[in-house]
């Protein structure tokens, strides 16, 4: 995720609320002046510009103190475009792993996998995630951020055709590998957009995208097995068939693309207007974005916040310093520290970690769980109907939990409640997968809606738009790297013990790691504040 950019990400942590959030200029003596001991200048009206857009979201007030319009991108119809763009992407981001993990059983009967390549085969989403999601900033930087997500699902599209036909298992690793690139890179990218795109609208489009992300995992894993017996039962024209939906997000996305280069400002990159608003950086990304993302000019950004947003400066740092970061003062704030010093955040870790167990046990629950219950004497159909009522509950609840999330001071309780339904479920996989089993798939289904908590607490944790893209960057590449081996040794347990009792235990005592680094990472703290 960028995952963000993320889901009420447009919100200010609460300690900030008493001037961002209502949009009021500290004066002389006011909150700014406490953290700094120097009175903050008035505020300029903030300026829509595009590399602002994110951070415009709440509506600064202009000196007559009206909350100027945010500006939405393009004509209605491009609008439109855009929307139903980000619902046809979203809904490719999990067919491609809930579709194998429904058929994953005759897959490796057809290509001669061992219980351990078959870990490897589960593990290797979080693994792309990991690799191809760093490359997901330099690549939009340079071609622009709907660009590449179109470019994306061009790669998910083939991945997803050739990988059935590919030849043995290294060339549908391969291919398989191609396809998550393409899901990585729009895993970063798409919530970035529509933080930029859709400036005022944070919530609600995350909860449109979230949504039609679930939607897309369920929908997979429900329907791949009934569909590949409707077209003779071969696992390679059910797996095939997920390119046409592929390829049908491909073509909003070409004119997406298309109209957001022809927009792109030609203005050059410089210092601050005298404002104290920076223009927009040339060349800029597509759709008037300051490039690519909203962490290209952290330096520019650090300098127009404070500022136009009425937000108190950080703890010790002049408003003077923080507007001559656009004059290439490396020191100028918190917001102006390089992206590798995130690293000195405790909070960024426990971010990291929580994301990456939950990470684990969806990946997991994806390609796993319907062997379980097929193990237990479950129906293969019956087991992919299992799989898609756990992804399923992600759709409501992937737009309640973000809102009801950044209402709270501590998401540590949400953590909990979703933790206990998670160890609930996999006991009840241990002592009755068969008997219980759809119980056993709502509550595995609560428990992996820690998604977007996790997303939404990212959203939370940084001050600055670029402190939230940062975040998500290192939050969800670490955390994907953490996952990597779960997958991988419960198909190597499995494998060894012929039963599901090990794999289980060791899924269960990750959830209590989760549990615990959740509430580490739900507690009010901003990360800027700890670098």
């Amino acid at each position: 995720m960028t995952e963000d950019h993320l889901a009420e990400a447009g919100r200010t942590p609460a300690r900030d609320r008493s001037t961002a959030e209502h949009g009021r200029t500290p004066a002389a003596g006011d909150s700014a002046a406490r953290h700094t001991g120097t009175a903050a200048p008035p505020a300029p009206a903030v300026r829509e510009s595009a590399g602002e857009g994110a951070n415009a979201g709440k509506g600064a007030p202009t000196a007559a103190g009206e909350r100027p319009r945010t500006a939405l991108p393009g004509t209605p119809w491009q609008r439109r475009l855009l929307v139903a763009g980000l619902v046809l992407a979203a809904l490719n981001l999990r067919p491609a792993i809930t579709s194998l993990g429904a058929l994953l059983e005759e897959v490796r009967d057809g290509l001669g996998m061992s219980g351990t390549v078959a870990g490897m085969l589960t593990s290797m989403p979080a693994l792309c995630f990991a690799i191809f999601g760093l490359t997901a900033p330099r690549l939009a930087r340079k071609w622009g951020q709907e660009a590449v997500v179109c470019a994306g699902l061009v790669a998910i599209g083939l991945g997803v055709l050739v990988r059935p036909f590919a030849g043995g298992t290294v060339g549908f690793l391969l291919a398989s590998a191609l396809a998550l690139a393409g899901i990585a890179v729009s895993n970063i990218l798409l919530p970035v957009i529509v933080k930029r795109r859709f400036p005022d609208r944070v919530g609600p489009m995350t909860g449109v995208y979230t949504m039609a992300l679930a939607l897309g995992t369920s929908i997979a894993a429900a329907s791949t097995v009934p569909l590949t017996d409707a077209l003779g039962g071969d696992w390679r024209t059910g797996l095939v068939l997920w390119t046409v939906v592929a390829a049908v997000a491909v073509l909003p996305w070409v004119v997406i693309a298309r109209s957001s280069r022809a927009a792109r400002p030609a203005v050059p990159a410089g210092p601050a207007d005298a404002d104290g608003s920076a223009p927009p950086a040339g060349p800029a990304g597509p759709g008037g974005s300051a490039g690519a993302d909203d962490s290209a000019e952290p330096a520019r950004e650090a300098a127009s916040v404070p500022a136009a947003q009425g937000q108190p400066a950080a703890q010790g740092q002049p408003a003077a310093r923080g507007r001559s970061a656009a004059d290439g003062d490396a020191d100028a704030g918190p917001r102006a520290t390089p992206g590798r010093r995130i690293t000195r955040s405790p909070t960024a870790w426990a971010l990291a970690v929580f994301f990456g167990l939950q990470a684990t046990g969806a990946y997991i629950t994806m390609g796993w769980m319907p062997q379980m219950f097929r193990d237990a004497g479950v129906s293969a159909s019956t087991a992919g109907v299992l799989l898609a009522v756990t992804m399923a509950l992600g759709v409501p609840l992937s737009f309640v939990l973000p809102r009801l999330a950044a209402r709270l001071p501590h998401q540590g309780g949400l953590v909990v409640a979703l933790g206990a339904c998670g160890l609930v479920g996999y006991a009840g996989l241990w002592s009755a997968p068969a008997g219980g089993a759809w119980a056993w798939a709502v509550l595995l289904g609560l428990s992996n809606c820690a998604f977007p908590l996790a997303l939404t607490m990212i959203g939370m944790r940084a001050r600055s738009s670029s402190g939230v893209v940062r975040l998500s960057a290192f939050a969800q590449s670490t955390g994907y790297l953490i996952s990597i081996p779960g997958p991988l040794l419960v198909g190597a347990l499995y494998q060894h013990t012929d039963g599901w009792d090990l794999p289980i235990a060791l899924m269960g005592g990750l959830l209590v790691l989760q549990i615990g680094a959740g509430v580490l990472a739900g507690r009010d703290r901003i990360v800027e504040n700890e670098l």
